[in-house]
């Protein structure tokens, strides 16, 4: 579709992703999904509109809270408490959780813990139906397992053993300038669970040997992104401040367009609605 043509629109949720070789991205759009990989290395045009919709509620709203949601659901839904940034301070077993039934089978079921590298080495948290589209969302070029936890409060108190050790965040900047330099996963895995361990057997003891185990002869996962030219400069895109962003796509990684004019970050604008013109 050229330019001048009808546009593809609607609200954007963030973009879905395959582990391919490279990855495979397609954005949410609307009632429908347009597939990103074909795009890159052409002119494309993002029209934000200025109309915003919770993607939980549907409704319409001034301003996006988390990511994608309405004020009203960002105060009423769990998925929005401060315990899913910080899982440790987790208050499920105090029966104070938002909606207990989400809590259930969001929270309340195995977790992994991994080492990423995405711009250096971190630890990070996922369900275990988040991998490996959680490595992918961070950027991250290779990953690893460390440990199956039985439950999300469990993985956080885990990975501040961690935390201790070793960065629990992406620079993302630096992410977005070229694959991150390989590292051998599997040594750095070892040497940490060494350095946590007397940690790791108190949680076990609290909460049983089954609980949280270590995993054993994992592969490091290799992922590699659909990228022509990374910038040599970092220039973030701002679609509240320029709704009209237009350049050739030189690629895709984590949840980054790469334009030549700049980046943007498309899971930033959950909720948005966009016209796509490509």
């Amino acid at each position: 579709m050229s330019a001048e043509q009808t546009p593809l629109g609607g609200p954007i949720k963030k973009m879905r992703s395959r582990l391919g070789q490279p990855v495979d991205y397609e954005l949410p759009l609307g009632d429908g999904a347009v597939a990103m990989n074909p795009l890159i290395g052409e002119e494309i045009a993002l029209h934000f509109t200025g109309r915003i919709f919770c993607t939980h509620c549907g409704r319409k709203t001034n301003k996006s809270f988390n990511q994608g949601y309405c004020f009203p659901c960002m105060k009423r839904l769990a998925q929005c408490d401060s315990c899913i940034v910080k899982p440790e301070q987790c208050h499920f077993a105090e029966g104070t959780c938002r909606e207990p039934d989400w809590g259930q089978e969001n929270c309340m079921i195995e977790h992994i813990v991994y080492l990423a590298n995405a711009s250096a080495p971190k630890v990070g948290i996922t369900r275990h139906t988040q991998v490996p589209t959680r490595w992918i969302d961070q950027g991250a070029t290779q990953a690893r397992p460390v440990l199956a936890v039985d439950t999300r409060h469990q993985s956080g108190l885990a990975e501040v053993l961690f935390k201790d050790h070793i960065a629990d965040k992406t620079n993302w900047r630096a992410m977005l300038k070229g694959p991150a330099e390989p590292l051998d996963l599997a040594a750095l895995a070892e040497e940490l669970l060494v350095n946590i361990a007397p940690g790791l057997e108190n949680l076990q003891s609290r909460f049983g040997v089954q609980a949280l185990q270590v995993l054993e002869d994992q592969e490091t996962v290799q992922i590699n992104y659909p990228v022509q030219q990374y910038p040599e400069k970092i220039s973030s895109l701002n679609a509240d401040k320029t709704p009209q962003i237009q350049g050739v796509l030189h690629g895709i990684k984590g949840q980054y367009l790469i334009f030549d004019s700049g980046v943007i970050n498309m899971r930033k604008y959950t909720g948005y609605e966009l016209n796509l013109h490509c």
